[in-house]
């Protein structure tokens, strides 16, 4: 039996693949809202004792309203789906349904989707009465590895609403923080920047002076983070990815046969020098990697025009190209679905990299 890791996996590839060709509600609930609800959390869409579509309850304010799905466990009514066309913005003021079916039925959680994002919440601020912000969110093309327990815990097998309730309130603050952490890495705000200047700048932090600092504010959190991620790689990896910083002519991960067979690899053209700097890229999308696939099966082929990653050695599966011995330009071309031509990031640093973790983890879903 497929794990709940597998089966958002094989999911997440049927959104990739099919959402440009779904624009209605309906598409979206038949495509990836019901295989949701069957293959990730368990339940059997077409046994009405444990999935009622276009569930209706006597609502006093708006009588003859329904909700997408009503999802039964035990023959008692747990959880309420709420469902939006794929592609468009989860915005509270489109569930009313929510609200008003939380409080009159004895679902303690309700999830409003689109198909490829979840946002579930509970009454964990007033008994039933939905709270204003989700407890957990997820994105099925960006899934964080470290929810996948939380989200089991909806699943039919591992149902446990006193576990769910208990650990909402947690769930919700680190989420929003994490969010928030997320934000301020990408664009950090005047706020965030000021902490920092006032901490290590002797002069007044006027608006001028926090401009100044907001792109090293947004590079120093980068590279933090960025060593944080090497250093747990390197533990993960053991003496390996140590080794092959610490050597230029680092030897290349041995591909799968199958690959090898497939597309063999060229012998190094003996004018090319591999640098640590070419080598540290590499760790850092074998780290950006390592979520969705094993490290072992990324490798690279350096050469005079670009430094390559690519999967299974296999020159038919290109991940990321490092464009990293420019004296005064570096960047970074990615491979997105549909493109025939790589996309350019211009870069100040190999740390940068980490700002196209999400076209690298998308580049290998697709493959896989």
């Amino acid at each position: 039996m497929a794990t709940t890791n597998e089966q958002i996996g094989a999911l997440a590839r049927k959104i990739q693949s099919t959402r440009d060709s779904i624009d209605t509600e309906e598409g979206t609930k038949n495509a990836f809202i019901m295989p949701f609800i069957s293959n990730v959390l368990g339940y059997d869409v077409f046994d009405p004792t444990e999935v009622v579509p276009e569930y209706t309850a006597d609502v006093a304010t708006k009588r003859g309203e329904k909700v997408d799905y009503a999802i039964f466990h035990d023959d008692n009514l747990q959880l309420l789906i709420e469902c939006k066309p794929i592609g468009s913005t989860l915005d509270l003021r489109h569930a009313g349904q929510l609200f008003r079916y939380f409080s009159v039925t004895s679902a303690r959680i309700a999830i409003l989707t689109n198909g490829q994002q979840y946002q579930v919440f509970t009454d964990s601020e007033l008994p039933n009465r939905m709270d204003e912000k989700p407890f957990l969110v997820f994105d099925l093309l960006d899934l964080d590895r470290s929810l996948l327990p939380e989200i089991q815990k909806l699943s039919k097998d591992s149902f446990d609403l006193d576990s769910v309730i208990n650990a909402a309130q947690e769930l919700k603050y680190v989420g929003g923080i994490r969010r928030m952490i997320a934000d301020e890495v990408k664009d950090p705000s005047d706020d965030w920047v000021r902490y920092f200047v006032t901490r290590i700048y002797e002069g007044k932090a006027t608006q001028k002076v926090i401009d100044q600092f907001r792109p090293l504010v947004a590079k120093a959190l980068t590279q933090y983070l960025g060593g944080q991620v090497n250093e747990r790689l390197k533990v993960a990896l053991g003496d390996d990815a140590t080794a092959e910083s610490d050597s230029p002519q680092a030897k290349q991960p041995t591909a799968p046969p199958s690959a090898q067979a497939e597309e063999p690899a060229h012998a190094p053209d003996s004018d090319v020098v591999t640098t640590e700097e070419e080598l540290e890229g590499y760790n850092i999308v074998r780290a950006i990697a390592v979520s969705d696939i094993p490290p072992e099966r990324i490798a690279y082929r350096d050469g005079k025009a670009y430094f390559a990653v690519l999967l299974d050695d296999n020159n038919r599966k290109p991940i990321i190209r490092l464009h990293l011995n420019g004296q005064s330009v570096k960047y970074v071309s990615t491979f997105e679905k549909g493109k025939e031509t790589p996309t350019r990031h211009d870069i100040e640093s190999v740390i940068d990299i980490y700002r196209v973790s999400k076209q690298i983890r998308q580049t290998i879903r697709s493959y896989e």
